[in-house]
């Protein structure tokens, strides 16, 4: 890498600690262009020499904390080899999820509340590190629901993980009505206990 290139890539990752830090202290209302290149010494235009434009900062800074919340999944549950141990594995996997949605509340409902530009898509690199994480539910699910192929499972996976979300959300959601968090946990935890009985049921 040379010197510029250097340069630049060091200013670009001063751009989205900036933006980072703005979303964590004031939510996605926060993130203001000429604030964040005041911040780091630059011109406003020149920010756009660092990334394409505020989807691609946004987007950039939703990576930093999927790769957080990937590792907090990851040191929640043990690998499971037992349908009993699969269901203690989603039930870790829950809880990890709501943790690190409370402790980190800003940074995770921009994933949620972000939307691109009109005519824009998504760029491939953002959603496979979104469908990485899936990878959590998908590997109990194999051992709950062995009978399914792997297009149910994704379905099922994708209606498990939206499930939690909604519960998580709604008991994070201030305004209307916040859940204390062992009440919370407990939801959560009956939710995807349910759920697996339920799949050892139709099993």
């Amino acid at each position: 890498m040379t010197g510029t290139a250097a340069r630049r890539e060091s200013q670009r990752e001063r751009l989205i600690d900036a933006a980072e830090r703005a979303i964590a202290e004031k939510g996605l209302a926060g993130l203001k262009a000429r604030e964040l290149a005041r911040e780091i010494g630059c011109s406003l235009g020149a920010i756009y020499n660092l990334v394409a434009d505020m989807d691609e900062l946004i987007l950039r800074v939703g990576s930093r904390t999927l790769a957080r919340l990937d590792a907090a999944l990851s040191a929640a549950p043990k690998p499971a080899a037992s349908q009993a141990e699969a269901v203690e594995a989603l039930v870790a996997v829950a809880l990890a999820y709501s943790a690190f949605a409370r402790e980190n509340l800003r940074l995770w409902r921009v994933l949620f509340e972000h939307r691109m530009a009109e005519g824009a898509v998504m760029p491939d690199w953002a959603v496979s590190e979104q469908m990485t994480l899936f990878r959590h539910i998908l590997g109990p699910l194999r051992l709950l629901a062995p009978e399914r192929d792997e297009e149910e499972r994704n379905l099922l996976g994708r209606t498990l993980f939206s499930a939690v979300h909604g519960v998580v959300a709604i008991g994070l959601e201030e305004k209307l009505v916040a859940v204390p968090r062992r009440a919370l946990d407990r939801q959560i935890e009956e939710l995807v206990r349910l759920a697996c009985r339920g799949l050892a049921a139709g099993a």
